[in-house]
């Protein structure tokens, strides 16, 4: 924040709490509020806020019938009265969340939310009245003065330069971040507010009963436990975590907390529990320089390394709210929430003091499986557990394996050379320097700065034994080498200002005698001052996670290390349980807190396999999960015969790639059976002999001559180009999607050289089912009594995902929707468009520029004009947390969208709103009821004992498991107003993975959302940048750092419409 800023800061947190310094003397924090009269504009006793058009919209909370109207989106009711003013409610104890600053409040009793609280720092925030769904319209007001000089409320966009820093409390203290770009001043809020989802209608009764094993067991615990709820401050509120560990772990701390520090389960930031009844708040100074056996007479004053610790009772913790809640007596609430807060953190007490401990997973360095992964990284095996409520009226424990990397004990050295691609180290200091001092991002720069805020240690010959035991953490790299960096070297008796100037490589000669072996690597800066090290002396300390993505060698190792088949996970699994050692640890003894050591063993059913249907013949797969494309023909052929066309060859300039080139006889050879597989599958093809151009090395050229040329020999826009790669190097790949989606509008498919030289029929087929889609063809769909498949109406589905760039990399973040094109559900059109940085809720703007041409490119070919009465929407890629917003944002929007569409009177489209989810922990251990690998058999569903305590999920695995164990798709229904029968549902769900257009296999995810994420992915190459810029930001940046800019994400390119390319299935 700037000066000004600052100083009104401190004005407005004065003249809300009375002090000048919002901390008093106990450590805690005034919360001001503004309470005064309601006849301000905007209040719910004064006159409508302007443009307020619907006057006669119910009062809040009065019943409403319209259909649909509990998920209508914020900005169709935008004017519309928000829920009851519980103004004269009090605040909950301030205790209990994270110290706030106030600054004036607005006024309580409005007519578009009330007990909206504002403040104005980078101080944690608090809303202390909406629930999660209100997040994506709701602001953190950054003035003093909200209101316009006219005296009303204006609710303009404006993003705030502090956005990054800013943080708000629910009422139930869960902190939320608001995204970015969803930050803006408060709005009014729908007149009606779904505040739960839909709960379990009944389970299915469809397919074969078998029992199967899960990973996870059932938890018991005592409801008579008296547990106490405390707010804890160390030190000051800008005090770092580190700091705070150290004084909570402190022996002096230990010997002073009530009860001894065993007593005490501390979260690491403000709360604590414990069965100790403090009837008075307890404060307590640490001295850390006695901690450490440093006198502290012996210290300047300033420095006196002393904090305060204060602890105060907020709540108590009642157990038996959970078995209320989930026996029905009770409303899920904030006494449940205090209730599974504390029991996860008794679960996480001692293992995170006694293993590597990140998020929830836990990692033994001494005995856990590791695998070097290069470039000082290496995997780790540990193992995660999990918490919760689940189906049946109890609580359960998810434990599963987990796979994470970290530092590897190396020099720095070597770290570099193999993160840089195996850089001669004697030159990598001269070019560091240019690096460093000309062009920041250049990707060794990224690579350099992945070291940076690590731990290492000094290692060369003639060091001392104190200097091996010393742990510092590096500050930066600098530009000079150890050849070049000087220094003064103290003179006794002098100050260092008159000592000797001596370069590092001199010092380490004079001091150590020993010569650098790389003097002209870059220099090793510390976090303490004026310290200094020449890199081949550090050594990277071991057990630091490695937060970086991984590149393309490391990613197969550690895929090939992390895939494990079902008995040997289950036996991974088991050796983490006795890590954990549930039945010796003295945390769940002393909350009396039970484990039951045998996983559960549950009622799961396999639905009964479909039949394929193709072109005037079947094909039954059983549960074998696979089939073949011999002697089978496409279910629909290429539209329009395959007349305008042409191949073109890219080559590798280096001598090292050439081998995967082809020449023109293998590639006419390899064009003619693939011409002969096509016919024999059914497609048409015209032209027998297409123009192959090349070999060329640039892709853009090879697009352009590709293009025209096929354009000016058949007077045709192209239907098909194919571009033979010589590797699989991304940019080539990018830069041709780009070009023929944006620029020329034609249908692409990228083949491997080296496939192109083997020709082997297997290989025509997978690529011609590819082709075939996109041509307008279809390979195949589930077998139905109805020709209209499952639906009995006409029915629209859609699915809709949003990718994120990896952690580091500033790319924005891709939204997704596809829209099936047939009336089976088999093909689908997408839209892609950039989604702002890291925000996973789809922006109105977007939705309304994805979805309005293919709902009117739906109506006019597949429904003859009519809108559909019944919409499944799929979500994929949403957190529990983000539940609610999917309902009140994404689907009231799409609901608007459809309003605006209807000319005439029908009636209300049914929406069937379900979240699809893949990261999870879940997984089948059938035994002999599974395969011959004793993975799950597709179709096998559980619906009971780790499903939701009372909404409708389900965990389905629909598809063969080839290598590891399988793992489910969790399907959550958020929303059924068309009231679709249990099995229905889950019948289609499994069947539809039987009509994933490329592939012979049932896939794990729906398909509509699995296009989603094809065409997300695929986005990137949309993206309107140039590649040199593209591969600067991909390059990296540390975690922790800013990774993008705050600004308006730049549009997508469009892609060419007069082609018809945006209504085929370009991405697949």
């Amino acid at each position: 924040m700037t000066g000004a800023t600052k100083k009104r800061a401190q004005e407005n947190r004065q003249a809300a709490t009375g002090h000048a310094n919002p901390q008093d003397i106990h450590g805690q924090r005034h919360l001001g509020r503004y309470d005064g009269p309601s006849d301000r504009p905007g209040s719910s006793s004064g006159p409508p806020r302007p443009g307020s058009s619907r006057g006669d919209a119910p009062h809040p909370g009065a019943p409403s019938n319209a259909p649909g109207a509990s998920v209508r989106s914020a900005s169709r009711q935008r004017s519309a009265a928000g829920p009851p003013s519980s103004s004269g409610a009090p605040l909950r104890d301030p205790a209990r969340d994270p110290p706030v600053i106030a600054k004036k409040t607005l006024p309580s009793r409005v007519d578009w939310g009330g007990n909206l609280y504002a403040y104005y720092s980078n101080e944690p925030h608090i809303c202390p009245v909406y629930p999660p769904a209100y997040l994506g319209h709701l602001l953190v007001a950054a003035m003093d003065n909200p209101f316009a000089p006219d005296g009303r409320w204006h609710p303009d966009p404006i993003l705030l330069p502090e956005a990054e820093s800013l943080t708000m409390r629910l009422e139930d203290g869960t902190p939320v971040r608001p995204p970015r770009q969803q930050l803006y001043h408060a709005e009014p809020l729908p007149e009606q507010v779904l505040k739960e989802l839909m709960k379990r209608p009944g389970y299915g009764n469809q397919g074969k009963n078998i029992q199967l094993r899960l990973n996870s067991h059932v938890v018991s615990c005592s409801n008579e436990a008296r547990i106490y709820q405390y707010a804890v401050q160390v030190g000051t509120p800008e005090a770092k975590r580190g700091l705070i560990k150290n004084v909570w772990c402190s022996n002096e701390l230990a010997t002073k907390i009530p009860g001894g520090i065993r007593e005490w389960i501390y979260d690491g930031n403000a709360l604590a529990w414990s069965k100790q009844n403090l009837s008075n708040e307890f404060h307590a100074m640490i001295d850390l320089d006695k901690e450490k056996g440093r006198d502290p007479s012996t210290v300047p004053e300033g420095k006196r390394d002393l904090h305060r610790v204060a602890i105060r009772k907020s709540a108590a913790v009642d157990l038996q709210n959970i078995y209320a809640y989930l026996e029905g007596r009770a409303d899920f609430g904030p006494g449940v929430i205090d209730a599974i807060n504390f029991l996860d953190h008794v679960v996480r007490e001692t293992p995170s003091r006694e293993h590597i401990n990140i998020k929830k997973s836990y990692f033994d360095w001494k005995t856990g499986d590791r695998e070097f992964l290069g470039g000082g990284v290496e995997a780790m095996r540990g193992i995660y557990q999990s918490i919760r409520m689940a189906e049946g009226k109890r609580l359960v424990i998810n434990v599963d394996v987990s796979h994470t990397c970290f530092w590897n004990k190396s020099s720095f050295p070597m770290i570099i050379n193999q993160l840089s691609g195996h850089m001669d180290l004697d030159t990598l200091g001269i070019y560091w320097r240019d690096v460093k001092n000309k062009e920041k991002t250049n990707a060794l720069f990224q690579v350099m700065k992945r070291l940076k805020r690590n731990n290492f240690y000094v290692n060369h010959k003639n060091r001392s034994e104190r200097e091996s035991k010393v742990i510092w953490k590096v500050h930066d790299i600098l530009p000079q080498s150890a050849r070049e960096f000087k220094f003064k070297l103290r003179v006794a008796g002098k100050p260092r200002e008159e000592g000797r100037e001596i370069t590092l490589l001199k010092y380490y000669e004079e001091r150590y005698n020993i010569w650098l072996q790389w003097p002209d690597l870059p220099v090793v800066q510390c976090t303490k001052k004026n310290t200094v090290y020449p890199m081949e002396a550090c050594m990277m300390c071991e057990g630091q996670r490695f937060p970086y993505k991984l590149n393309d060698h490391m990613t197969t190792k550690m895929l090939k290390f992390a895939v494990q088949p079902p008995e040997q996970r289950l036996q991974s699994i088991q050796a983490g349980t006795r890590m954990l050692g549930w039945d010796r640890d003295p945390v769940l003894k002393h909350y009396q807190l039970r484990i039951n050591p045998d996983p559960i063993v549950t009622k799961a059913r396999v639905l009964n396999p479909p039949t394929i249907q193709f072109n005037k013949s079947t094909f039954a797969p059983g549960t074998k999960g696979r089939w073949d494309l011999r002697g089978k023909k496409f279910l629909a052929p290429n539209e329009k015969p395959l007349k305008s066309w042409g191949v073109a060859i890219l080559n590798d300039p280096s001598s090292a790639q050439r081998a995967g080139t082809p020449n023109q006889a293998q590639v006419r050879t390899f064009i003619q059976t693939f011409i002969q597989v096509y016919q024999g599958h059914g497609g048409i093809v015209e032209t027998k002999d297409p123009d192959i151009t090349g070999p060329i090395s640039d892709p853009a050229k090879a697009s352009e001559l590709l293009f025209y040329g096929v354009g000016n020999k058949y007077n045709a826009r192209p239907q098909l180009l194919i571009f033979i790669l010589p590797n699989s190097n991304p940019e080539n790949y990018l830069r041709i999607k780009k070009s023929c989606d944006c620029r020329f509008g034609a249908f692409t498919q990228c083949l491997m050289g080296s496939q192109v030289i083997k020709n082997a029929p297997q290989y025509h087929s997978n690529v011609l089912m590819k082709v075939n889609a996109k041509l307008g063809g279809t390979t195949a769909r589930v077998a139905t009594p109805s020709p209209s498949g499952h639906f009995s109406r006409p029915t629209m589905i859609i699915g809709a995902d949003v990718s994120h760039a990896a952690p580091g990399i500033g790319a924005p973040s891709f939204a997704a929707m596809t829209v099936s094109m047939d009336k089976y559900g088999a093909r689908y059109a997408a839209g892609v468009q950039t989604n702002g940085y890291r925000v996973e809720m789809i922006s109105t703007r977007n939705l309304k520029d994805m979805l309005i041409p293919l709902i009117r490119h739906w109506t006019a070919n597949v429904s003859g004009g009519r809108l559909p009465e019944h919409i499944y929407y799929f979500r994929d890629g949403v957190s529990e947390g983000q539940f609610l917003n999917v309902i009140h944002y994404e689907v009231g929007d799409i609901k608007d969208i459809f309003d605006d569409m209807i000319v005439t009177p029908q009636e209300p489209i049914k929406f069937t709103v379900v979240v699809a989810e893949k990261r999870h922990h879940i997984r089948f251990f059938p035994g002999k009821a599974g395969d011959e690998n004793q993975n799950a058999l597709p179709g096998t569903l559980v619906d009971r004992d780790v499903t939701h305590a009372t909404e409708n999920d389900i965990y389905l695995c629909s598809h063969k498991a080839l290598k590891g164990t399988a793992r489910p798709t969790h399907y959550h229904m958020l929303l059924d107003e068309a009231n679709v029968p249990v099995d229905v549902f889950q019948k289609m769900l499994y069947e539809h993975s039987y009509q994933y257009m490329r592939s012979t296999t049932p896939v794990s995810l729906f398909p509509a959302v699995y296009y989603a994420h094809l065409a997300s992915n695929r986005a990137r190459s949309h993206e309107d940048i140039a590649e040199p810029l593209r591969k600067i930001r991909d390059a990296g940046n540390p975690s922790g750092e800013k990774s993008g800019p705050v600004d308006e994400t730049k549009p997508l390119l469009p892609m060419v419409g007069r082609s018809g390319l945006p209504w085929g299935m370009w991405y697949i």
